[in-house]
């Protein structure tokens, strides 16, 4: 099975509802390296990121709209120098679609709520899924579990 091979899925945004932004509302409220990979479908440098070997335990969530993502208790060491996680805290919150960009042909992850380009997923992780969300930290915000808790 190759990326290309995943199938392409909509997600369902937590609430029902799309967030929608003009590119000047996106520009005023994310740093140039946030808009650059979420807005401009970017990646930044392996080993550069914030979150690429951090163990902090909470939820990273969009940093566009807030949207829980990914559970630090599905995070791996993949050895690519990028946030690696095994599956997504619900398979709707994210979406994926085929992305054939700089000569390749990959699956890309997104936002289900804003769309936001997070990474893309491979089907070389460790089980039971066989999946690897391989993720941008400019994408992500960690949301520390006791506040997680706390919003309950």
């Amino acid at each position: 099975m190759t990326s290309a091979s995943l199938p392409e899925r909509e997600g369902k945004p937590v609430g029902g509802t799309k967030v929608v932004k003009t590119d000047a509302e996106w520009r005023a409220q994310l740093s140039p390296e946030q808009y650059r990979v979420t807005r401009e479908h970017g990646t930044e440098r392996s080993c550069t990121g914030a979150f690429w070997n951090t163990k902090d335990d909470g939820v990273f969530a969009c940093v566009c709209c807030d949207q829980p993502l990914f559970d630090s208790l599905t995070k791996f060491d993949s050895g690519t120098g990028w946030p690696s996680f095994k599956e997504p805290v619900a398979e709707d919150n994210v979406s994926t679609r085929t992305d054939r960009s700089h000569f390749m042909v990959r699956s890309e992850v997104l936002c289900s709520r804003c769309d936001a380009h997070l990474g893309h997923v491979f089907p070389d992780g460790p089980p039971p899924h066989g999946l690897r969300f391989c993720l941008n930290s400019a994408a992500l915000k960690l949301v520390p579990r006791f506040a997680v808790n706390e919003k309950r």
